[in-house]
């Protein structure tokens, strides 16, 4: 089974300018962060862009999705900003795709050393070797149907929708 990857930018590939104090995207942290994990799966990574999920528009999502519609692997991961995950998994499904999406993130940059985007990454490899066919939002070891789930920004955590 191969996993097609598609980045996209969000936290996870952040990284930080000690002069300036700001956050910015250089280059995608992922090929070492998979290397980190010692992940041995058939992986294709296409990137994206590299945006703030706050920063994207409908076009930055139809073109996620129009990938995802037209890649010839079942199984995708999406890493994405947290802040509009949600917003993004739900233009995704109403493609209505008969594939494995998954779209995860991290709270804190890989390049800061204490990111969960590795963890989330590993379990969202897990997820979209096993999950069936649907979009889904996994996040901190929780997965989670796209039109189920919400960001609940007082805790920093991916929760089901009320």
């Amino acid at each position: 089974m191969s996993v097609r990857i598609f980045v996209t930018g969000g936290t996870f590939d952040k990284e930080y300018d000690e002069l300036t104090g700001r956050l910015f995207f250089n280059k995608s942290h992922l090929r070492e962060m998979l290397e980190l994990g010692r992940s041995k799966i058939d992986l294709n990574i296409s990137t994206l862009m590299m945006k703030d999920s706050l920063e994207m528009d409908e076009t930055d999502r139809s073109l996620i999705a129009d990938n995802c519609l037209n890649a010839t692997e079942k199984n995708i991961i999406v890493t994405h900003g947290t802040d509009t995950m949600v917003k993004t998994a739900r233009s995704i499904a109403l493609k209505n795709t008969d594939k494995v999406i998954v779209l995860t993130g991290a709270m804190i940059p890989y390049k800061f050393g204490s990111s969960d985007g590795l963890f989330n990454l590993g379990a969202a490899i897990g997820f979209v070797q096993s999950l069936k066919n649907g979009v889904y939002v996994a996040m901190n070891g929780k997965c989670f149907d796209y039109d189920s789930v919400v960001k609940n920004n007082e805790t920093g955590e991916f929760e089901l929708s009320r």
